[in-house]
C-alpha cells in the first residue's frame, strides 16, 4: 500500500540543521512491528506515524519509534508533527490542538511562518522529576572520556530525570568539556546500564548565544548522538528547578544542542512556578519540511 511521508527538520528554522524526523501520514492498518519495521528504513532518531485519535476533538494520535523500540513521548517527533499537521490542515497564522501520544494527551499551540516552516510549543504531559540522585562522578567521567574535574558546576551533581523517559543527566564544568566527550557505547552501557536509556550533558553556555548547552548519547537506542532531545530537556527542567531555584512565574532557558555534529538545534523550555512548585514544563522549537515521498509497506 502506498503511504505518504514528510521529513522535517526540527528545533531549527532552516533545512540541513536541527533534528531529522520522518513522519509518516497514511499509518491505518500497520501493526506495530510493521512501523518498527519502516522505522529502521527511514534510519533517523524518531519517525512517527499519524492515526486517528482516539478522542474526536483531539487532532491525531501519535505512535514515536526510535530504530529499536517504540517511545511513549518524544519532543522533537511532537513538535515536528504538530507543525506538519498545521500546515496541511491550511493554518496561515497560529492554532492550537493535542496529539494523543502513549504518555498521555499533549497540548500544542503552533505558529506557521509559511508553506514550509512554523513553530510549536508543546506542556508536557507529565511533569519530570529526579529518580536517583548521587550517580558516581568516576563513573561518569570515565563514560565520557572526561577528567573527574570536567564534572559538576554550581552545585550540579549527576542525577537521573524523567519526564516519561528517563535521562542519566551530566553537568559539565565548561563548553570545553562538552566539546572533548569522547564516549563509547561500551562504557556508556558499563557505567549506568539500565538505570537510564539516554546520556544528557549539559553545561552554562559561556557564548552567550543561549543559556545552556547540551549533547545526548543513546548507545543502546542504536544511535550514537542527537542533534537535539525535547525529552531529555524536558527531563532536565525537574534539575535546572533544584539548582536555579527559580521564582514564581514563567522562566525559559534556550538550550542549544547539536553544534557539534554539524547539525545546530535550538530548543525552548519554559518552567512555569507556582507556590513554590514546579506546575507545568513547555517545550518549543522550529521545523521546517525538507522532503516528501511516498513508502509501500
Amino acid at each position: 500500500m502506498a503511504r505518504r511521508y514528510v521529513v522535517l527538520d526540527v528545533f531549527t528554522d532552516r533545512a540541513l540543521s536541527g533534528n531529522p524526523l520522518a513522519v509518516v501520514l497514511d499509518a491505518e492498518g500497520l501493526d506495530g512491528n510493521q512501523m518498527q519495521a519502516i522505522a529502521r528504513e527511514f534510519n533517523l532518531s524518531e519517525t512517527v506515524f499519524v492515526l486517528k485519535p482516539a478522542d474526536e476533538v483531539n487532532r491525531a494520535r501519535l505512535r514515536i519509534f526510535t530504530v529499536n523500540h517504540e517511545l511513549p513521548f518524544a519532543g522533537h517527533p511532537t513538535v515536528g508533527t504538530a507543525v506538519l499537521l498545521a500546515i496541511r490542515d491550511g493554518v496561515e497564522t497560529s492554532t492550537d490542538f493535542v496529539l494523543e501520544e502513549n504518555v498521555g494527551e499533549v497540548p500544542c499551540h503552533i505558529n506557521v511562518r509559511g508553506p514550509r516552516t512554523g513553530s510549536a510549543t508543546f506542556t508536557v504531559p507529565r511533569l519530570p522529576e529526579i529518580q536517583a540522585g548521587e550517580l558516581s562522578i568516576d563513573a561518569c567521567a570515565q563514560a565520557l572520556g572526561l577528567d573527574r574535574s570536567d564534572i559538576g558546576f554550581d552545585g550540579y551533581t549527576p542525577v537521573v530525570a524523567s519526564a516519561g523517559v528517563p535521562f542519566v543527566c551530566i553537568p559539565l564544568a565548561s563548553r570545553s568539556a562538552l566539546a572533548r566527550i569522547s564516549p563509547s557505547a561500551g562504557r556508556l552501557i558499563g557505567a549506568f546500564g539500565g538505570e537510564a536509556e539516554s546520556v544528557y550533558v549539559f553545561c552554562r553556555d559561556e557564548d552567550g548565544e543561549g543559556d545552556l548547552r547540551a549533547r545526548m548519547f543513546a548507545a543502546n537506542m542504536g544511535i550514537d548522538e542527537d542533534p537535539a532531545t525535547g525529552s531529555a530537556a524536558a527531563s532536565l527542567a525537574a534539575v535546572l528547578f533544584a539548582g536555579e531555584r527559580p521564582g514564581e512565574g514563567f522562566h525559559v532557558f534556550d538550550i542549544l544542542q547539536g553544534v557539534e555534529m554539524g547539525r545546530p538545534s535550538l530548543v525552548r523550555l519554559g518552567l512555569e512556578v507556582s507556590g513554590g512548585a514546579l506546575t507545568a514544563v513547555t517545550i518549543g522549537g522550529g521545523a521546517v519540511i525538507v522532503s516528501e515521498g511516498t513508502i509501500y509497506a
